[in-house]
């Protein structure tokens, strides 16, 4: 296994390493340029696998463009590839927008990303931007220097004027799709849809938004693991379980705007002891990955 390692980071030309040091497996995945020639499968959990058979979103579609091309970040499974189709049909149907602008989805083979994301890497989560999509003939070169809008204030604690019932619509249409196992956006935007919400309504597809830091210009939509996909691993604890079987607006969703953000502020000191620090994506080597990921990597 070791030796196939090396030779793959050889043929990737990836940077000199210490003798015995393996290369990073974010590396050696965002060195690939293509997708294996596989039957679409996603390897182990969002944030610790792989994927095969990846295919890639069309760069411009009818209602959707792809944002951000050179990161080479828009391969996903068939499944994800066709919900953010239907979803960006939804999208054209709201005043304002033509559409979804679409960031990142995963590498050609999944795995680690190269820097900026810890899950992604099983072909069934896309980011979606908070920018309305009003025009779908941007060029490349304008779809690498145009950003995204934030929808939350900069205290973190509530919605801005950039956030509108448009968001909120698409928002619900995301988490309603049976296909989905949860939707992670800033928790002020959750909180704005609790609000927003009547008691007599269907709240249910509440229960599958939820609040993260950092999601303040784009949504995360999570995929489940497609029927018969045996490698893939089920996120556990279910959404129902996080919120008790209720809609998750309650203490839970208020600790984001008062007590994360007031650690955030005043951080506690490191523990003081020698205890490693836990692996992330960002230092997965092949080893941290399923036994399978080693065969998506060097298939042809």
């Amino acid at each position: 296994m070791k030796s196939l390692i090396a030779a793959l980071a050889m043929a990737l030309a990836l940077p000199a390493l210490p003798a015995g040091a393996e290369p990073l497996a974010r590396q050696l995945f965002g060195a690939v340029r293509a997708p294996s020639q596989d039957a679409p499968t996603p390897i182990g959990f969002y944030s610790q696998g792989c994927a095969a058979g990846l295919e890639p979103m069309p760069e411009t579609g009818p209602t959707w463009q792809v944002m951000r091309l050179s990161r080479n970040r828009y391969y996903g499974m068939p499944q994800m590839l066709s919900y953010l189709e239907d979803l960006s049909r939804f999208a054209a149907t709201l005043p304002g927008w033509k559409g979804l602008y679409i960031g990142d989805i995963s590498q050609p083979r999944g795995g680690p990303m190269t820097g900026g994301h810890a899950s992604h890497q099983i072909g069934l989560d896309a980011d979606v931007w908070m920018l309305p999509a009003t025009r779908l003939d941007l060029s490349p070169s304008a779809r690498e220097s145009i950003s995204s809008i934030s929808i939350r204030t900069e205290d973190q604690t509530r919605i801005n004027g950039n956030w509108t019932p448009q968001h909120m619509a698409l928002l619900k249409a995301a988490a309603s799709d049976p296909r989905v196992e949860r939707v992670f956006v800033a928790a002020a935007a959750k909180i704005a849809m609790c609000n927003a919400t009547p008691k007599t309504a269907d709240r249910s597809w509440l229960q599958k938004i939820r609040p993260i830091y950092g999601h303040n210009e784009h949504f995360h939509v999570r995929l489940k693991c497609p029927a018969g996909a045996s490698a893939c691993r089920t996120q556990t604890p279910t959404v129902a379980e996080l919120s008790k079987g209720g809609d998750g607006c309650d203490d839970t969703l208020n600790w984001w705007v008062t007590t994360y953000l007031d650690e955030l502020k005043h951080p506690s000191p490191p523990p003081d002891d020698d205890a490693p620090a836990p692996k992330t994506a960002r230092t997965y080597v092949m080893t941290d990955l399923p036994q399978q990921c080693r065969n998506v990597l060097a298939s042809r």
